[in-house]
């Protein structure tokens, strides 16, 4: 008798961006930290992320975060986080996400108030401040990864688009950056399969004429990430906004603004020296939700001025669920899942 496959999920979403987190039904990886892990489901487990992003089980516009424990002794848990473009070594939106399920899976247990913890991502610790009334998670600030411009103000020719100016930030991902206005977007819903559109051949081109490099970590592989960017607003003396969105090749424009979209406009202001460490700039997404980045300080890696940054932003628990996973079903291809599964192994007492 085949044993029935399954996984346990909390489905949450922050900003309209839907992260499935994995809280149960995955074996322990193979890996002494969280990136050697991804590492591993990367290169021998992706059936996981292709299952929960593709149909019939889910859509690419999903993400989906992998609760492992943690490796390092300063964190709670350690998530792996999955998206269309592959596995990104951090993300604010799942992020947020993830600080959320652990505190409603119990893994953190809720006090009222502030309270403080850390988990650990592929892209190292991540410190994580979180506000609970009456028993809810009401915010969650995160930092953000150390972003800074490669690139600033460079120029391409895009077939059917023509000459498109962008800058380049690394904020856990390489992001072109593009005025939405010189494109004639304003960023409202109605624009979201233009802007899919616009963004994808911009990438496309970017990809064939270059490649980026980090500092530190080296070739991350094709730039991933367009943010299309509105105008600035001043709230005040410390409070800008702005409208924003979030484009992920191929073809997935986020609900969101996205938390390391966020740290990348930050990351543009202050390279244009209109920003200043305890300025915030919340962005606005199609959908009109938003997330806050602050400007917490800087510092120069070589070259690079580096900005240091949190993100706030609040996630809801939409269901917590199993997922009965149906391999004879033609739409749904087990391949590189299987072995990672708990309920594939049976008992050798038992018979099957």
């Amino acid at each position: 008798m085949r044993p029935e496959l399954k996984l346990q999920l909390m489905d949450t979403h922050a900003g309209g961006d839907v992260s499935r987190i994995v809280t149960g039904g995955i074996c322990p990886l193979p890996g002494d930290t969280v990136r050697a892990q991804m590492e591993y489901l990367r290169d021998k487990a992706d059936g996981l992320r292709t299952l929960l992003l593709e149909e019939p089980y889910g859509i690419p516009e999903m993400s989906v975060d992998l609760l492992v424990p943690a490796t390092d002794p300063e964190a709670v848990a350690g998530y792996i986080i999955m998206e269309v473009m592959g596995y990104p070594i951090y993300s604010g939106s799942n992020t947020i996400c993830t600080a959320t399920a652990v505190l409603e899976s119990g893994i953190v247990a809720k006090r009222e108030g502030w309270q403080s913890f850390a988990l650990e991502a592929p892209a190292g610790l991540v410190h994580i401040d979180a506000l609970v009334r009456d028993g809810v998670v009401e915010a969650i600030t995160c930092g953000g990864l150390p972003s800074y411009i490669d690139t600033y103000q460079a120029s391409i020719h895009v077939p059917s688009i023509g000459d498109i100016t962008y800058s380049v930030a690394y904020s856990g991902g390489f992001y072109a950056l593009v005025d939405a206005t010189s494109l004639g977007f304003s960023l409202t819903l109605d624009e979201e399969r233009k802007l899919s559109e616009c963004a994808y051949q911009i990438v496309e081109a970017i990809q064939a004429e270059r490649g980026f490099s980090h500092y530190t970590l080296g070739d991350v592989g094709p730039l991933p990430f367009l943010h299309f960017m509105g105008p600035v607003e001043q709230l005040s003396d410390h409070s800008y906004r702005s409208r924003s969105a979030t484009y992920v090749h191929p073809g997935v424009i986020c609900r969101s603004t996205t938390g390391t979209g966020t740290s990348a406009r930050l990351a543009l202001m202050n390279y244009e020296g209109k920003i200043n460490p305890g300025d915030r700039l919340e962005t606005v997404s199609l959908r009109e939700t938003g997330f806050i980045g602050e400007f917490t300080g800087v510092r120069q890696e070589g070259k690079h001025q580096v900005v240091e940054n949190t993100i706030t932003g609040k996630s809801y628990v939409l269901n917590r669920a199993d997922i009965i996973i149906n391999c004879d079903d033609p739409m749904v291809d087990c391949g590189g899942l299987t072995h990672i599964l708990t309920s594939a192994r049976v008992d050798e007492n038992q018979p099957g």
